[in-house]
């Protein structure tokens, strides 16, 4: 309110300041000019100018002031938009492309936004200007000002119904852009399955069709846009010629002065401009009306369940639960399910089985709530859960599903999700991050969910794969120095047949001869490995310390072993593992040797020679077998590599981190820096091996929760892309744990997992669990059924039988039938 004061009180000043001029113009011309006055003129012509700076300033902050209430506006209507999208129930969003909600969020709602910031600052200024320029008009002669005027009634008549053609235009084109944008939406989400059926001609075409559609619409639109601006233009310019043609005969008569007539052809010009706003105004409240009631179609819809009853804090539910006569039908009158009752105590588990399609997710969705049940009776601790908020369900429930969504972020805020998710308000304000923290469970606790779902041992890869801030992580980097060198004393010996440990008087066959030319990690992209052969420096220190021609020499072995070898096959990566010559240069290298028989090396052009180093650089004795490294040649490298160091620190002293025992390399991940060496093989019980030792002396440090909890900041990706499935399966299997619900609802929440980590969750249901929490789990796989308390056989949307795992067997009945023919 402030601000809209503020607004009319600087629009009734600009107003004036606009029209100010007119009169000025006037007596410039009729007592300056004509009486010869300099200091009249030079007075008018200086307040024409502060009325010109006067105008445009406060014009200026009349845009500031309508920018700033129309981006306030417009984000309120998102925040509300999108706190109301939220709640919508899980049915609606089946029938709801995701496109299309991005698409009102972002775009649709952004013309409302700018309609509210000016729809008080536009059409009062405005209104203001045209009813000043009137009234003057009529002060400088009252039959030029009835013949100016006479052609707006005529526009006013004309707008409106080319506007209702544009109007029907542009609800067609916010509907074909929503219809593109789920296009767009539904291709991204289902790339694996275009790409894995080959379909790219299909959704091209139904893109393509989208898109034609749409510019089609759009050049409609635009026609009628430009014909309703061209039909305004074309009325207004013709009120100079009626102007001209009567000031003029006037003028002539000597009933009117040269002064008046060219004050009255300005004011007359400037009207045009407050029109032309207006009129621009009244376009963009029609596109702004269309966006919104669209926008309101599109998203009129209420709320299954209340998010919150106030006046009562959430219920504290016993997790007993009762199920009578439960029916679920969805549109169409498809009866997912009927007449379901099952009766679980608290702290019981029971596991729902059945064949595809039977109801199992249905029921576990509608005891989670994210299901409303069309009839029957489902109570938690004596409560209908129909008539509960969503924050009683949440506050007693946890729920995993078989594709648990994992949000962009890092390990550790997807794994207390949950818990955060419980922290209430206050006041309308969101606990700060502090509060969060404080009420958060401790790291320790964390650490051991962790492990018990059997994601700590990936975790803790992610840790030891960080690399720590030169300036941050000083203290963190000195503590793990002694633990690299504990590594070489302990497990040097132990694990020598597969790490190659770094050591400035050895040769490393497992590292690139490059790599040990620089024995280190170059900060600067020029001395890095596949730069080298193209850097000067690099070139003059090999003819420095002579060994230009014995790299030649080996690259030019490589090349001819490659090709006689391999150059027949087909150019495919597994047949070039044991050369450092890609699969895809074998054509290139094939036209070196020929050039090679007929040239000497030192004769081959810098190109050739190039490529020659290259491949030699590249060389690793250990791995690349086709050729051998001579003894003479290592010994050059190893004398060599002490002249590199030499000259980098005289010439480049920062652009390469030189390997050093007592000196961490920030260049490198914190698994390098305590192996200080290179693993032989990428086996993973070579891994496997290195990983269990580096753990052993991570305890004895004390530092094991510290990379464990740098592992827990690891970047999940979009969606969590980075993580397997099977990796998303247990942290969100850990979410919920953590949480420490009185009921855990599970959607076939381990298929994803290998048998071992299946064992190790079902360990934890049934020992940490069991009699305690209540557990509902839909299973596909029946041989981790035995545990339960209780197994529900499920048949078109139905219990047929229910009890005991080894009471059901002896039936033969259902699950009998269910578990044989899975055999």
């Amino acid at each position: 309110m402030k601000l809209q004061v503020m607004l009319l009180v600087v629009i009734v000043v600009t107003v004036f300041a606009r029209v100010l001029p007119l009169e000025l113009q006037k007596k410039i011309i009729n007592e300056a000019i004509n009486y010869r006055r300099i200091d009249l003129l030079m007075r008018y012509c200086a307040l024409f100018l502060g009325a010109v700076i006067v105008s445009g300033g406060l014009k200026y902050v009349i845009g500031i002031i309508q920018t700033y209430l129309g981006q306030n506006t417009l984000t309120d209507m998102r925040k509300e938009l999108y706190a109301h999208l939220l709640t919508l129930p899980i049915s609606y969003y089946r029938k709801t492309q995701s496109g299309m909600v991005v698409s009102s969020l972002i775009n649709v709602l952004a013309p409302v936004g700018d309609f509210v910031g000016m729809a008080l600052a536009v059409p009062l200024t405005n209104l203001l200007t045209l009813l000043a320029f009137g009234i003057y008009l009529f002060y400088l002669n009252w039959l030029m000002a009835c013949i100016s005027l006479a052609i707006y009634p005529f526009v006013v008549l004309i707008i409106p119904l080319l506007q209702k053609r544009t109007n029907l235009h542009n609800k067609r084109r916010v509907d074909a852009t929503r219809d593109l944008s789920n296009c767009i939406a539904e291709a991204v989400t289902g790339i694996h399955e275009i790409h894995g059926n080959g379909a790219y001609t299909i959704e091209r075409s139904k893109f393509n069709g989208l898109a034609d559609k749409l510019l089609e619409i759009r050049i409609i639109w635009n026609l009628y846009k430009m014909g309703t601006k061209a039909f305004n233009n074309f009325m207004i310019n013709l009120a100079p010629f009626a102007l001209f043609l009567v000031g003029g005969w006037l003028i002539i008569k000597g009933h009117f002065d040269i002064g008046s007539l060219v004050a009255f052809l300005s004011a007359q010009e400037k009207l045009y401009d407050p029109w032309k706003e207006l009129m621009e105004f009244y376009q963009t409240y029609q596109n702004a009306k269309i966006s919104y009631d669209r926008t309101m179609e599109y998203f009129d819809f209420a709320p299954e369940h209340k998010i919150v009853i106030e006046g009562r804090a959430p219920y504290q539910l016993s997790n007993d639960i009762q199920i009578e006569n439960l029916s679920f039908v969805v549109d169409g009158g498809i009866r997912l399910l009927r007449d379901v009752s099952l009766d679980i105590k608290p702290g019981e588990h029971i596991a729902l089985v059945g064949f595809s399609g039977s109801g199992k997710s249905t029921l576990a969705l509608c005891i989670g709530q994210l299901n409303k049940y069309s009839s029957g009776h489902l109570r938690i601790g004596g409560q209908e859960v129909a008539d509960m908020s969503k924050r009683d369900i949440v506050e007693n429930m946890g729920f995993v599903s078989q594709s648990p969504f994992v949000f962009t972020g890092t390990i550790r805020e997807n794994l207390v999700y949950s818990c955060e998710a419980l922290m209430d308000e206050v006041d309308g304000k969101a606990p700060t991050p502090e509060e969060v923290e404080a009420r958060l469970p401790s790291l320790d606790d964390q650490i051991s969910m962790l492990q018990q779902t059997g994601i700590f041992v990936d975790v803790l890869r992610f840790g030891l794969n960080a690399f720590l801030d030169e300036d941050a992580d000083e203290e963190l980097a000195e503590k793990l120095i002694p633990v690299r060198r504990n590594f070489q004393t302990d497990f040097g010996e132990e694990l020598g047949d597969i790490v190659e440990f770094f050591n400035e008087s050895d040769y490393l066959y497992h590292s690139s001869v490059a790599t040990n030319i620089i024995f280190g990690h170059a900060r600067d992209k020029r001395f890095s490995g596949a730069r080298l052969v193209d850097n000067q420096f690099f070139h003059d220190y090999l003819d420095e310390v002579q060994l230009r021609n014995p790299l030649l020499t080996l690259g030019a072995s490589i090349a001819s072993a490659t090709v006689d070898i391999l150059g027949a096959l087909p150019a495919e990566s597994v047949f070039f593992e044991q050369s450092p010559i890609p699969a895809e240069d074998i054509d290139l290298y094939k036209e070196l040797v020929r050039r090679m028989d007929v040239n000497r090396l030192h004769h081959l052009d810098e190109k050739d020679q190039k490529l020659l180093l290259r491949i030699a650089l590249n060389f690793r004795p250990g791995k690349h077998k086709m050729v051998r490294l001579s003894q003479v040649l290592e010994n050059m490298l190893l004398q060599g590599r002490v002249r590199f160091r030499e000259k980098m620190e005289q010439e480049f002293p920062d652009a390469v981190i030189f390997y050093d025992r007592s000196e961490y390399i920030h260049s490198r991940s914190i698994l390098d820096n305590i192996l200080f060496g290179k693993s032989k093989s990428d086996a993973s019980q070579v891994q496997e091996r290195i990983s269990q030792s580096i753990i052993q002396l991570l305890i004895e440090e004390d530092l094991l929760e510290t990379i464990v909890a740098r592992g827990m900041e690891f970047q999940v990706g979009s969606k969590g892309d980075k993580l397997s499935g099977g990796q998303r399966q247990k942290l969100a299997i850990a979410r919920v744990f953590l949480k420490n619900p009185r009921i855990i609802l599970m959607d076939e929440a381990t298929s994803a997992l290998d048998n071992k980590s299946q064992a190790r969750v079902q360990n934890v249901l049934d020992t940490r669990l069991k009699g305690k929490t209540t557990v509902i789990a839909v299973v596909h796989r029946l041989d981790i059924i035995k545990t339960y308390d209780k197994v529900a056989v499920m048949k078109a949307g139905k219990i047929v039988e229910c009890g005991p795992y080894d009471d059901l067997m002896a039936r033969k009945g259902s699950l009998y039938e269910l578990v044989h023919g899975n055999k």
